[in-house]
């Protein structure tokens, strides 16, 4: 079971990874990070994409049509993934479900031209399956 270190740099195995990192959505900070940072800063990207992910598993429009918004554990996001794009990029946003607290999610900042956006958000999700945060 691969830790940040190692599924970040799978991450970036991925066609047309341009950065990836584990951020905290609660604190805001990146409990990892690869590559390069949308906007040059590893900071100042963490905290934004954090804000979205507060946003979108705080909405209650958002929440699961079966109104299930812990899912079957209790403890996992109501959003699985959010995927925004922009005229040269992608960013894929994986919510991270642990044993203890789901309070981390994966991004993954993608080349447009390069990268393959359903082959990275299936490997993504495998990833944050696999994951071993501690």
């Amino acid at each position: 079971m691969p830790g940040i270190d190692e599924s970040l740099l799978e991450a970036m195995r991925l066609p047309g990874a341009r950065g990836a990192a584990v951020v905290d959505w609660i604190s805001g900070l990146a409990l990892g990070a690869v590559g390069d940072a949308p906007g040059g800063d590893l900071e100042a990207a963490a905290a934004e994409t954090a804000e979205l992910a507060r946003l979108a598993t705080e909405s209650g429009a958002l929440a699961p049509a079966g109104g299930d918004a812990g899912g079957a554990s209790g403890k996992e996001p109501p959003v699985q993934d959010l995927i925004i794009t922009n005229t040269d990029s992608y960013h894929l946003l994986r919510f991270v479900t642990t044993t203890f607290d789901s309070t981390v999610f994966l991004h993954l900042w993608l080349d447009r031209r390069e990268g393959n956006l359903a082959l990275a958000r299936i490997r993504l999700a495998e990833m944050a399956d696999r994951l071993v945060l501690g």
